[in-house]
């Protein structure tokens, strides 16, 4: 029988053949401490896997490497899930890592932290979707069990900071097979009625098992699409249940979220009265400021009063014409003089007046004055003014003497 002669690549080829065809190989969970563990640039993991006898080489590609819940370090124990094959270009066979869980965590916390992974990715949890939690809730829906402690603290807490504000129960079951699914009822219950301001999601502390009704999906996307704020006050400080991350607030206890959703009543009385004595020393010093304002005006309005502006006129235009009276008057007076004078030189020149003294006038007919003898001839008509009286004369003979 003869043997067919191999290559090594045909050698390192079918050796890999045979590997990935063999079922336990290609479907091996395997266990073991790691070292030199190196996460590369590219995203692919390499490390080794030894136990007390012997080592493999592992490699875990990206792909799978962004699934990995814990990144694991030099001497953790793993448990790990892949396939064996061989490397043929060196001819080494080295363990393909497609899940990798540390050694003693449990399944349920595994699922828990796959579930928060991809709901982070989805980016339910992201800020921008949280809603602002009122500051003056008046009434608040209360999804729990109501003979649990949760629902004790919060009345308890309730009625210490403001009795005023109504508690409306939803009663729930907080954990079991059937509790997500009363849970969510409630949410649908609350966020359909028009008179509830917020949402309180609670439950006292347990163990992971115990709020695993918390850690539903279907729950968290109830939480995600309520219209309504919600706060989640699911177990004790340390807990942490996927409902916490999705709500729009987490409280660390039932009681601190009380103390969040309910607005202490003394606290806002004071604060009334701070705005009211606020509002008031305001309104008094608008009050004064206006009050100063219009005396700065009422006496501008006295300085400026066109009354008195008006009555000191008139006394002006009084004073004026008295003036102008005096000065017709001293005018008149002093032209009657200057007339008098004017009529005393008429009268001292007037010709008339030498009538008097035995004088008259004689005028041609003209009424031009005769004052030459030679004027005088025969037959001429001369006019003779006297003292008493007017003469025509019709001059039959004139002779002149020397």
């Amino acid at each position: 029988m003869h043997i067919k002669t191999l290559s090594v690549s045909q050698l390192n080829n079918y050796i890999k053949k045979v590997m990935d065809n063999d079922f336990i190989l290609r479907n091996s969970y395997v266990k073991g401490e790691i070292s030199n563990f190196k996460i590369h640039s590219s995203g692919h993991i390499y490390f080794s896997l030894k136990d007390e006898y012997s080592k493999i080489n592992c490699i875990m590609f990206k792909s799978y490497a962004e699934n990995i819940i814990s990144m694991p370090k030099d001497g953790d124990n793993v448990i790990l899930r892949g396939r064996v094959s061989v490397y043929s270009r060196d001819g080494l066979y080295q363990f393909y890592c497609e899940e990798l869980e540390k050694e003693g965590i449990g399944n349920l916390f595994l699922e828990f932290e796959k579930l928060k992974k991809r709901l982070y990715k989805e980016g339910i949890f992201d800020e921008q979707h949280k809603k602002d939690i009122p500051l003056y809730a008046r009434k608040i829906g209360i999804i729990t069990s109501p003979t649990g402690a949760a629902i004790r603290d919060i009345i308890n807490v309730t009625r210490r900071r403001n009795p005023t504000v109504e508690l409306i129960i939803y009663p729930s079951l907080v954990q079991g097979d059937e509790a997500s699914h009363q849970l969510i009822e409630g949410i649908k219950y609350f966020d359909n009625r028009n008179d509830v301001d917020l949402i309180i999601l609670a439950r006292g502390g347990g163990s992971l098992e115990e709020l695993w009704a918390f850690n539903d999906e279907n729950l968290a996307y109830a939480i995600y699409d309520c219209n309504k704020p919600i706060i989640s006050a699911i177990g004790h400080e340390t807990d942490f249940t996927i409902s916490d991350f999705v709500s729009d607030m987490r409280a660390p206890t039932p009681s601190a979220a009380a103390e969040i959703a309910v607005f202490s009543l003394s606290e806002f009385n004071k604060k009334i009265e701070v705005y009211k004595d606020k509002m008031f020393k305001i309104m008094k010093n608008s009050i004064n400021s206006k009050y100063d304002n219009l005396t700065i005006l009422m006496n501008n309005l006295k300085i400026n009063n066109p009354i008195k502006y008006i009555a000191n006129e008139y006394i002006r235009l009084d004073s004026m014409r008295d003036k102008l009276m005096y000065t017709i008057e001293s005018k008149l007076e002093h032209e009657k003089k200057h007339l008098a004078k004017l009529n005393s030189l008429i009268q001292a020149h007037n010709p008339l007046n030498i009538l008097n003294k035995g004088f008259s006038v004689i005028e041609d007919e003209n009424n031009q004055l005769i004052t030459d003898v030679n004027q005088l001839c025969k037959d001429k008509v001369i006019n003779i003014t006297l003292k008493k009286g007017k003469a025509k004369v019709n001059l039959s003979n004139v002779e002149k003497i020397e």
